[in-house]
């Protein structure tokens, strides 16, 4: 797998926080919104930081492990919402345009043909196979669809895009997504396994036992998360994971989305830690396992809406909160403009 290892701009980084210091208004108080612009200035190398123009790339594929009765609707269904994506009238294109950002979706794997020309076909094979009873991919599969993810994200930067969000659509990888936190964190089944589109009380057993056999049958390696990912993973998760280092490689800010997505994120930052600092978590799903994700990487979502729309969504609704964050950061709101003094850090308590 070929990626390029970068780290943060300090320096611009140092320009980034005395630029904040300068607005006029209490000094850190747009709170994690200022530590996202000075990240993206320490990626971007440059105080001067552009968040446009910025895409979306929503990974789908399918899994085996539907056939475990693990999900509401069947496989059908992952085609029918990457064509509405490839056409342009999805959820996420929806939310995307009123964030003027642009969204491609990406045949990593789905079971079915998706006849569109906006699609971007790069299938790794049919769906995996089913996690419950052996190796959701091999590991030479799990590298390719990694690999493409890298070259994805190189791909996007190439043309113009200076942030990308992480999206997926895949029937049954919240599944998948459980049972990699199982896996890589040590959670239990009952710890890691979320009702994902709404499954009854039956169905949620189901789940559970899915996830215990999977652990039970593939006994992944915690300390590989390689071994992990082709187990019990999916081509859609392996391509945001490749999408994450790409963004390091490319020193590009790619936004982290929801559960699946912070699955992918933590792969990425388990097979290279500088390609955490790469990352922006955007929401905090109601998936179980998105906090155990989030809280393993020390990344903190800045939006918690209870939502689990997937898709990208939550990585598209933190566009806006950046767009206003950046407008505060480069606007004539300084203390020097008001000719007052600047707030400077107090020590002690009140």
């Amino acid at each position: 797998m070929k990626y390029t290892v970068n780290k943060l701009n300090e320096a611009a980084m140092e320009a980034a926080r005395a630029r904040w210091d300068a607005v006029a208004k209490p000094l850190h108080s747009l709170g994690r919104l200022e530590d996202m612009i000075v990240r993206v200035a320490g990626i971007q190398e440059t105080a001067e930081v552009r968040l446009a123009p910025r895409c979306a790339l929503v990974f789908c594929a399918d899994h085996g492990v539907v056939g475990e009765g693990v999900t509401q609707s069947g496989q059908e269904v992952t085609a029918l919402v990457a064509r509405s994506i490839a056409e342009g009238s999805g959820n996420v294109n929806l939310m995307a345009r009123a964030a003027q950002a642009d969204v491609f979706a990406v045949d990593m794997g789905m079971a079915a043909d998706v006849d569109h020309p906006a699609l971007i076909r790069r299938r790794i094979g049919r769906g995996t196979r089913d996690l419950a009873q052996g190796p959701a991919m091999t590991r030479e599969e799990a590298i390719r669809a990694l690999q493409t993810g890298v070259d994805l994200a190189g791909d996007m930067v190439s043309r113009g895009y200076r942030l990308i969000a992480t999206g997926e659509m895949g029937i049954g990888n919240t599944t998948a997504c459980a049972a990699m936190c199982c896996a890589l964190l040590g959670l239990s089944p009952e710890e890691a396994v979320g009702r994902g589109a709404g499954l009854s009380d039956a169905g949620l057993a189901r789940k559970r036992e899915a996830v215990r056999r999977a652990l039970a049958v593939n006994r992944p390696d915690p300390a590989d998360p390689l071994d992990a990912l082709a187990k019990l993973g999916g081509f859609e998760i392996a391509g945001m994971a490749g999408a994450f280092l790409g963004g390091m490689s490319h020193r590009a800010p790619v936004v982290i989305d929801g559960a699946i997505s912070a699955a992918a994120a933590l792969v990425a930052a388990r097979l290279c830690p500088e390609a955490r600092d790469f990352m922006l978590p955007s929401h905090l799903s109601r998936e179980q396992a998105a906090k155990a994700f989030m809280e393993a990487m020390r990344l903190e979502p800045v939006i918690r809406a209870d939502m689990a729309l997937g898709e990208g969504t939550g990585a598209i609704a933190l566009m806006p909160m950046l767009d206003m964050a950046l407008a505060v950061y480069g606007g004539p709101h300084t203390f020097d403009r008001l000719g007052m003094a600047a707030y400077s850090p107090q020590g002690g308590a009140t």
